[in-house]
């Protein structure tokens, strides 16, 4: 019953990680005409496919971390992989929190949110008022002053979903 149990977690992982790659073939290099809302709607179905996968391999439930760890080592995935943070896809996913923290006990603050920034040369840095921001030359998302290489997301999503394919098809 294990090994069916498994093949189900396995087979669930790759259908999310389809899902992300499917949202990131959808995200523009192009920093001419696009659709701003397709963007985000890709970004948000990246980060929650992702935070999906996350949640299988490291769930917050503690009679699941067994489970998780043998899928994990089933896999040879790495304790720190970047699939393991789910904080951007956090501040995301609560972001009505994230607003109520921002504006409380203050009068006024600088807010700048949804940018747009593909043309810095150097490292992008956003400042710290930025919440939501995309860099789609580089694919960085950033909210406030974290921020998440999703080149680095996809990667290690291919190599976990290639893993997989061993088991699953």
């Amino acid at each position: 019953m294990k090994e069916f149990a498994y093949t189900a977690y396995l087979s669930e992982i790759v259908f999310q990680i389809k899902i992300a790659q499917q949202a990131a073939n959808r995200l523009p290099v192009d920093p001419g005409n696009f659709d701003h809302i397709e963007v985000w709607c890709s970004i948000q179905s990246i980060l929650g496919a992702t935070a999906n996968v996350s949640k299988i391999l490291w769930p917050s439930s503690k009679k699941s971390k067994e489970r998780s760890k043998e899928l994990r080592e089933l896999l040879g995935i790495n304790e720190n992989s970047i699939i393991a943070d789910r904080d951007i896809r956090n501040h995301f996913e609560h972001y009505d929190e994230r607003i109520e923290r921002l504006f409380q006990g203050k009068s006024g603050v600088n807010f700048i949110d949804l940018a747009f920034n593909p043309f810095k040369p150097q490292k992008w840095e956003t400042p710290k008022y930025y919440q939501r921001a995309y860099n789609q030359v580089d694919r960085i998302v950033t909210f406030q002053n974290e921020t998440l290489d999703l080149k680095e997301v996809l990667i290690a999503l291919e190599s976990i979903k290639t893993k997989c394919s061993v088991y699953v098809l």
